[in-house]
């Protein structure tokens, strides 16, 4: 799709006025890359237009060589210089800096108390899709969604590739969290596009057929021509299958980078309804109404779960049909309440 600022600016006023609520009082900090600035000058322009200070866009690569495995001192400072009250990252992700995405999560919502907007892997198609939603209309899909499964114990996932798999969940030990992409207080974070519901499970079991992988993999495959299958016992990933040996293996070794990198840290169901296809991208498809399931960090200071993992890939099979605590959610990629 085209990078047409004219074209981008729609997605980008939604970010801005209605997802981040910016207005004259605020100041943006942007964090963007070469490869997706035409994106980082349309936030840019859409927060001028609501009166805010905006201190320019900020190239990843002025801060140093990619990837990233700390948060460069210079960014620091000049995050520091500014102090600024609503934070975009707008930027490519590339292997290994996912750690670099944690700790600088945590600056800019325990130091900075910012709204922050996170916009992994961004791309002028998700500018021109999934940033155009009504994300009130969302947010009630969402609400709905919680209050649904905030008190579940089991949740079953089944489709028509193979997967049957179960996530067994605390719900007083671990914390539900409706994401809904109104980012208005602060300390707020979320990822744009958004629209689901997610928490840390206890364990899980079972096989998941995977169409889609995350982190750097999402934008290095996009759809897989096959899917991969993961088996799961005692909420680790014991086996990895796919046709592509070369494929099977990367994915091995990401799982083997640390001991609870093979842990499954997040279950969620993406609740935006305006999605109507999978584009080969994990921002935005996981927010497609279905499921999606993450091995590595469970985001632990949000959903109280008392481990941690410094890698985080989350996976996403299709039209599945879903059980909280035996009774139907979900069949076939389609909400049933």
């Amino acid at each position: 799709m085209t990078t047409n600022l004219q074209d981008l600016l729609p997605g980008a006023r939604t970010a801005i006025r209605q997802c981040l609520a910016i207005g004259p009082e605020d100041r943006v900090f942007i964090f963007t890359d070469q490869a997706t600035k035409a994106i980082g000058e349309a936030l840019q322009e859409a927060a001028q237009e609501q009166g805010a200070a905006v201190i320019g866009l900020h190239l990843l690569e002025e801060f140093g060589p990619r990837p990233f495995t700390e948060v460069p001192e210079a960014l620091l400072q000049a995050l520091e210089a500014f102090r600024p009250t609503v934070t975009i990252f707008a930027a490519q992700g590339q292997p290994g800096e996912v750690t670099f995405r944690l700790k600088l999560s945590r600056v800019l919502r325990h130091t900075y108390r910012v709204r922050h907007g996170h916009m992994i892997g961004i791309t002028p198609e998700i500018m021109q899709t999934g940033m155009r939603a009504d994300y009130l209309r969302v947010a009630s899909r969402t609400i709905r969604v919680f209050l649904r499964v905030y008190k579940a114990r089991t949740i079953q996932v089944q489709d028509p590739y193979g997967t049957d798999f179960t996530v067994y969940l605390d719900p007083q030990g671990r914390r539900w969290n409706p994401s809904m992409g109104l980012l208005h207080y602060p300390g707020d974070w979320g990822n744009l596009p958004d629209g689901e519901v997610f928490t840390a499970p206890v364990t899980a079991q079972g096989v998941l057929v995977a169409h889609l992988l995350g982190d750097y993999f999402s934008e290095k495959y996009g759809l897989l021509d096959a899917p991969m299958t993961f088996y799961v016992e005692d909420g680790r990933v014991t086996r990895v299958e796919h046709p592509n040996p070369d494929l099977a293996q990367e994915v091995r070794a990401y799982l083997q980078q640390h001991e609870n990198s093979p842990r499954v840290g997040e279950f969620a169901l993406g609740t935006n309804e305006f999605l109507t296809r999978l584009v080969g991208n994990m921002l935005q498809d996981e927010k497609f109404p279905g499921v999606h399931v993450a091995f590595g960090n469970p985001y632990p200071d949000r959903t109280g779960a008392d481990w941690s993992a410094p890698t985080h890939v989350d996976v996403i099979p299709l039209r599945v049909s879903v059980w909280v605590d035996g009774e139907p959610l979900m069949e076939e990629g389609r909400y049933l309440i």
